[in-house]
């Protein structure tokens, strides 16, 4: 059974309110960094992105992070190179915050090199988390049970939220 959480109207509306959230906190930056955990949060990334190429005059860059959700110890891969985000400022970018295993290892990893500024967002928090880790900027706060899971599908002209 799958009950829609978010339409695609709403994920359309969720993803511009974090892209002027985004805004407000780098306003005094020249650039930030989308840094999109793989898959369904490098495709939220670019949506963040494009919203904020309408809304603001930041130089945003994507970069695609790489964890493996099995094994999160494993060696965290980016599609830029540490030079390419030292000193800067960078949004951990995730569609679903489930346990926080992803998004605590994704942070694990930036921790380790030098930024002006770290956030992160999430398109649903579903606020049942093993890591002491939070969303600064998150489309819907959800608390749902254990059995439950949160599927996000993104599509052209319909991407939505549903729970099962």
């Amino acid at each position: 059974m799958e009950n829609i959480i978010l339409s695609h109207k709403e994920i359309s509306h969720k993803t511009k309110r974090i892209a002027y959230q985004i805004y407000e906190t780098f306003v005094n930056d020249n650039e930030v960094i989308l840094a999109g955990i793989a898959n369904n949060g490098f495709i939220f990334a670019e949506k963040i992105a494009a919203e904020l190429a309408v809304i603001s005059d930041l130089k945003v860059t994507l970069c695609e992070v790489k964890i493996n959700k099995q094994n999160p110890q494993n060696v965290v891969t980016t599609s830029l190179n540490v030079d390419e985000y030292q000193n800067k400022s960078l949004v951990l970018i995730d569609d679903v915050l489930n346990t926080g295993t992803t998004l605590i290892y994704g942070v694990k990893h930036f921790l380790e090199v030098p930024l002006n500024k770290f956030k992160t967002a999430v398109l649903v928090d579903r606020n049942h988390k093993k890591y002491p880790v939070k969303a600064d900027f998150k489309g819907l706060s959800l608390s749902t049970s254990l059995q439950e899971h949160i599927q996000v599908v993104f599509e052209n002209n319909n991407s939505y939220a549903y729970l099962s």
